[in-house]
């Protein structure tokens, strides 16, 4: 049985497809007071897999409402984007690291034999804090897949900065092109410039590829600089699209021609789904 939490109820519904499962019927509400309300009105099976993105406090209080329904049987958890994940260091005294202590209160509702995955979590070494197995699953093919499609003009990937060139490396070897990174160069106090560190992307349309774009801030630096060096058209593509705020007013503005990402977070540009990646990795 396949149990779609409330951020991820498309995306439960297309793995419960592509597995000829049961989707299991759940209610989402709140109550008056504002505390959330979670009730699964299925007759449960032996083995079940909870798909429940956590992009919100929210979200991660009714995971947990969802856990302890489940509590004491063997499940599959998947977190396809894992909120939190970025606060994995302290930077000043006094600050939690709050993505062990997500991982710590997942973990705790695991029962032995219970497996968790995240998609392209933002860094890995949080999944060292499970007990029980967890695995990052990898969608950057697919989104490689999804370039491959719209037949671009001598391509090129970039990641927006070396930590996520990784990224660029798998997608662009797949697609047998290019891929650089952008490297920033301090002039001043307060003057900073941007370029690829070594392939000139003029005349040559760019994807920008990250793990996730958030207030699209630096994304929409990238996409003005790399027009300004004559890039001929520029794309983004994202694992996790939050676009928070009027991040997506910030990227058109600087001219992205579109964005692709998947739906780990279910957005109007989520058009590659990672079900099947999901579905390919709890099927017994």
């Amino acid at each position: 049985m396949i149990i779609g939490g409330p951020s991820s109820q498309l995306l439960g519904g297309r793995v419960a497809t592509i597995l000829n499962e049961d989707l299991a019927l759940c209610e989402y509400s709140r109550f008056p007071d504002g505390e959330a309300y979670t009730q699964v009105c299925s007759d449960l099976d032996d083995r079940i897999v909870v798909v429940q993105s956590t992009p919100s406090d929210r979200d991660i209080i009714q995971l947990l409402q969802l856990l302890d329904v489940f509590r004491g049987r063997r499940i599959d958890l998947v977190v396809p984007y894992f909120g939190y994940a970025r606060q994995d260091k302290q930077f000043k005294p006094g600050e939690p690291l709050s993505a062990r202590a997500m991982a710590v209160a997942i973990d705790a509702f695991l029962e032995e034999g219970s497996r968790f995955f995240t998609v392209n979590i933002h860094d890995r070494s949080v999944l060292k804090n499970f007990k029980h197995k967890a695995e990052d699953l990898d969608a950057t093919p697919l989104l490689a897949d999804e370039i491959q499609k719209m037949n671009l003009d001598d391509p090129v990937i970039i990641s927006p900065d070396k930590g996520a060139v990784r990224m660029a490396k798998v997608a662009a070897t797949r697609l047998g092109i290019d891929y650089d990174y952008l490297e920033k160069t301090r002039h001043s106090g307060t003057e900073v410039s941007m370029a690829p560190k070594e392939i000139d992307a003029s005349g040559r349309d760019v994807v920008i590829l990250d793990d996730m774009i958030v207030t699209g801030g630096t994304m929409a630096q990238a996409i003005s600089i790399l027009k300004s060096n004559g890039a001929k058209r520029v794309y983004l593509g994202s694992v996790h699209p939050v676009l928070t705020g009027s991040a997506v007013l910030k990227l058109c503005r600087a001219g992205v021609e579109s964005i692709i990402a998947t739906d780990t977070l279910e957005k109007a540009v989520s058009t590659v789904s990672v079900a099947r990646l999901i579905a390919d990795a709890v099927r017994p």
